[in-house]
This record gives structure tokens, sequence and C-alpha cells, in this order.
């Protein structure tokens, strides 16, 4: 039987506290641009984390990962988009008209 792999408590903590931080869009294009981590320091007081420096340092991994791939998604739609729009955008419709 396969023994499952996790991660070590840090990094569990780290991702625990880091889903409980609000994310942060930008106003006009709804960029995904990280976490709120004004509350940060309330959350990991909250839930008694010892090494706090260990903690923020997983959570900061995370969100580069994560906005990373937001970021890689944006472009490929991005692209996609752009794509469709040189070749014509997509289905042509005729309409027929008797008057």
């Amino acid at each position: 039987m396969p023994q499952e792999t996790l991660y070590p408590e840090e990094v569990q903590v780290a991702f625990f506290i880091f889903g409980q931080l609000k994310d942060s869009f930008d106003g006009m294009s709804g960029t995904y641009l990280g976490k709120e981590w004004s509350s940060c320091e309330f959350f990991l007081n909250l839930h008694e984390i010892e090494d706090k420096k260990i903690t923020v340092y997983f959570m900061k991994l995370i969100e580069r990962i994560v906005v990373k791939n937001a970021a890689d998604e944006a472009e490929r739609k991005r692209k996609q988009e752009e794509r469709k729009s040189k070749t014509g955008g997509g289905q042509t419709y005729t309409h027929n008209v008797k008057g």
C-alpha cells in the first residue's frame, strides 16, 4: 500500500493561514494581485503560530506560485482571444431578407 505524502507541518500551517487571507484584485482589470496581508499577524496570533517567520516565508512562496499561475492563465486567454480576432472571431451569420 503506497504511503501518503504529506507536506511538513510548517507548510501545512502556511497553506491553512494563506487560505484565510482575503484575495486582492485590480479594480480596473480584475487581475488577481495576490493576498491582502494586513490580517496576517492576526491569524498567526489567533492560531498561536510559534515560528511566524518560517510560516510567512512559506506563505509568500505559495503566493508567488498562485500569482504566477493566474498571470499565465490570463496571458493564455489573451492570446487565445487575439488568435480568434485575427481569424475572424468565430461564426459568420447570414440573414435572408426579402423586401
